[in-house]
């Protein structure tokens, strides 16, 4: 409006003093009753794009050609935890800046400063934006200077994408590779040690074949467990996959009880281990080789200074009388070296005639739920 005003002081100034202008060309001339019009028009369009910056779901904000703040939207003031003063604040109204390793970013050696001391566009930077109530927010920048008419450099503008959902998805995914490089790992050594101790205490070569496939297949019950729980299984999940199958008759000769109780991945899978021994001791030896033998189990959680342990009790009855067998086997050795050792369990088997009974205790970490 003042340089409207102004056009036409000039053009009155240049009247009084007599300059020649053609008397017939009125397209120079600006009605003053046109102004308000004008004005109200500007008012609106600068109203609309307030509102179009406003509804977006980005952070935008706009420099001056020396970089001071000259505009930023709500998203870009929620993303830097506060208001910074326009005019002032230079290059970004993040309150501290941090490259994506986590070291300190000075403010002149952002996106945007950059963009505009180099007059060029900048794509594909990521930072980090620490609020002044200490928390951070990752984002991505990309600052674009603007032009006149001219070619002169009038400012620039800059989108800043909060990237936090993409930074923790990435996390959990690197988290997931680590912990399934783990578990191979883990499992290698696993099909290691059971080949190794079947081949000792096989006699024969079918006998071994029949073992090993018994014992990986047991392996790979508790895995899938493991993998349809989302890296925990349940104790009685455990029992129940390795003795439904021998719950037959009207009467039930399983029975499972205790508390629900949700174990991670590396006492899943050698107590799976242990439990399949048992079951097939039980089913070749035990008593689940007479029709009438039961298998009971049960267990709990006890809660002690030294911390939380899982109590169990395996007991068999109505089977063939029990002998203490003449050679350590491999659900033996797994009793005596591999629980202490993996999971530091304990565990007393009584070789008793009327059936074998074994207690067992374990530690459980501090992830472990009841």
């Amino acid at each position: 409006m003042d340089s409207k005003f102004s056009f036409l002081e000039s053009e009155r100034a240049g009247a009084a003093r007599g300059d020649a202008r053609p008397s017939n060309n009125n397209d120079n001339i600006v009605s003053i009753g046109d102004l308000p019009r004008t004005q109200a028009l500007l008012s609106e369009r600068e109203r609309r794009f307030d509102a179009l910056l406003e509804a977006l779901p980005a952070a935008v904000y706009t420099t001056d050609a020396m970089g001071r703040l000259t505009y930023y939207n709500s998203a870009a003031a929620e993303l830097w935890g506060h208001q910074p003063a326009l005019g002032v604040t230079e290059w970004c109204g993040a309150w501290k800046l941090y490259w994506p390793d986590g070291t300190p970013m000075a403010h002149s050696d952002c996106p945007m400063a950059v963009a505009v001391r180099e007059q060029r566009p900048v794509r594909g930077v990521e930072a980090i934006a620490e609020r002044p109530d200490g928390t951070r927010v990752p984002f991505a920048a990309a600052p674009t200077p603007l032009f006149d008419a001219a070619g002169k450099l009038v400012g620039a503008v800059n989108m800043l994408t909060d990237i936090s959902q993409r930074k923790s998805a990435e996390d959990q995914q690197a988290l997931l590779v680590r912990e399934l490089h783990h578990r191979v790992k883990n499992t290698l050594a696993t099909v290691q040690a059971i080949m190794g101790s079947t081949a000792r205490s096989a006699r024969t070569i079918e006998e071994f074949r029949d073992a090993i496939i018994g014992r990986i297949g047991s392996l790979a019950k508790t895995h899938l467990l493991l993998s349809d729980e989302g890296g925990v299984v349940e104790f009685g999940g455990i029992l129940h996959k390795e003795l439904d199958a021998f719950d037959t008759g009207p009467d039930g000769r399983i029975t499972l009880s205790g508390p629900d109780i949700e174990l991670p991945s590396q006492l899943a899978v050698t107590l799976g281990m242990a439990i399949h021994e048992l079951a097939t001791n039980a089913v070749r030896f035990g008593a689940l080789s007479a029709p009438e033998g039961q298998v009971d189990v049960t267990w709990s959680v006890t809660i002690a200074a030294s911390g939380r342990r899982l109590d169990f009790e395996w007991i068999e009855t109505g089977g063939p009388v029990v002998k203490r067998p003449k050679h350590k086997g491999f659900g033996t050795r797994l009793v005596d070296i591999v629980l202490p050792g993996q999971i530091q369990a304990k565990a007393n088997v009584s070789y008793r005639p009327e059936g074998v009974r074994v207690k067992g205790t374990v530690p459980l970490p501090r992830e472990a739920t009841v």
